[in-house]
């Protein structure tokens, strides 16, 4: 719940990296977001980022570096080379997050410097805010709460005083209909929540989308941002698995190379039974896990080796290749020690019934014996798996 809470506060921080790029009526040689060659520098290097392209991506960011040292930009841009190389597995990848949190530290050292030699410089606030948002989404996840609280603090300080350097362009937008949709949602869904967001203005919820809509059809830096949460949004928030599939298509499309995109396209391609395109974007999360590229690990294989496991069983009748792919599920599941996830608790079921099928009982019952041991008594599978080790002992006396 607490996370639930800050990382709302996050999504109204995160406008940040693409909105920061258009600061209209301002005349100054210092400010590097309205310079028009960085720009093309900063939106061909953050192309590269999102598609998993770091070495180029870092190479057009420390270009920045070295021509502007002592400006907070190419140390944030740095930084979020280090966040996406966590994203994948945020839970469980922390050999990143002293690297990101020093070169967000160094962002932040910077922007204050800046700050503090010229209050009325439009660039400081942006940067502050940026760095200490996603400093604090991270805490949130390594569940360092009172970290997390006093970076979102700072945060949601110097975004009030960066609201005056920004004007009415579609790209202002994005946060506003993250601010929208969320402050409804959080508490709608969250009713412990409630007393807190009073303390937020109250939003509109099919603002909040339309907002995001707009960005989508007319924003230019905060395009991709909108389409990542709305997508989230439609097909989580929203059930509508349907409004979500064509901007999942387009991510995937766009950032072939991006291991969140490609699974979540996958992930909704499955809930929906697409089972011929997800059967191609499966076989290639696995082709690239196998080619080790980057990003690609044990969570996007876990998802990828149990959707083609279930094509093969329901859709073609392929034990052995079902067989296959629910085993490299489970092998993907305990290399990460997800043993409560619904992907290695099926995986088991599904054999242990494919090896019913077949008479193999014994073999059978060492699958539904590590479902007993790690489902919770509530979950179906641990039902199935009871049910099934009463059989089985029958099945021993009948046959010795």
């Amino acid at each position: 719940m607490k996370r639930n809470l800050f990382l709302f506060i996050i999504f109204l921080i995160i406008s940040f990296q693409s909105n920061a790029q258009r600061l209209p009526h301002i005349d100054s040689v210092d400010i590097l977001l309205t310079n028009m060659a960085i720009q093309i520098e900063c939106t061909s290097g953050v192309n590269d980022l999102y598609n998993f392209k770091f070495e180029r991506a870092e190479s057009q960011f420390k270009w920045i570096q070295r021509n502007y040292p002592e400006h907070p930009l190419p140390y944030f841009l740095l930084g979020l080379i280090e966040w996406w190389k966590i994203a994948p597995n945020i839970e469980k990848n922390t050999k990143y997050d002293d690297r990101f949190l020093e070169l967000m530290d160094s962002t932040i050292y910077f922007a204050e410097k800046i700050y503090d030699e010229d209050e009325g410089n439009a660039e400081a606030p942006f940067f502050l805010a940026g760095a200490y948002g996603f400093v604090g989404r991270l805490y949130s996840e390594r569940s360092s709460w009172t970290k997390a609280a006093f970076a979102g603090k700072k945060a949601l300080k110097y975004l009030e005083i960066s609201k005056q350097y920004t004007d009415l362009s579609p790209e202002i937008l994005f946060g506003e209909g993250l601010f929208n949709y969320y402050s409804v949602w959080i508490p709608e869904n969250y009713p412990m929540l409630k007393p807190v967001m009073l303390l937020f203005d109250k939003g509109e919820k099919e603002l909040g989308i339309k907002q995001l809509e707009t960005v989508i059809k007319e924003g230019f830096y905060t395009k991709v941002e909108a389409q990542y949460f709305l997508m989230r949004i439609y097909s989580m928030e929203e059930s509508k698995p349907l409004k979500a599939l064509p901007i999942a298509a387009y991510l995937y499309t766009t950032y072939p190379d991006n291991p969140y995109f490609e699974r979540y396209y996958a992930r909704l391609l499955y809930s929906l039974g697409r089972y011929a395109e997800l059967k191609t974007v499966a076989q290639d999360i696995l082709d690239k896990i196998d080619a080790k590229r980057t990003g690609y690990e044990e969570i996007s294989g876990r998802y990828a080796s149990f959707y083609l496991a279930t094509i093969y069983r329901l859709q073609y009748r392929d034990d052995e290749m079902a067989r296959k792919y629910y085993d490299r599920a489970i092998k993907f599941s305990e290399a990460i020690e997800a043993y409560e996830s619904g992907y290695y608790l099926h995986s088991l079921s599904n054999l242990g019934r494919i090896a019913a099928d077949d008479e193999e009982m014994d073999l059978a019952m060492q699958y539904y014996d590590k479902i007993l041991e790690h489902a919770s008594r509530k979950h179906t599978t641990h039902k199935e798996a009871r049910a099934f080790k009463k059989e089985y002992k029958k099945y021993k006396k009948e046959h010795g």
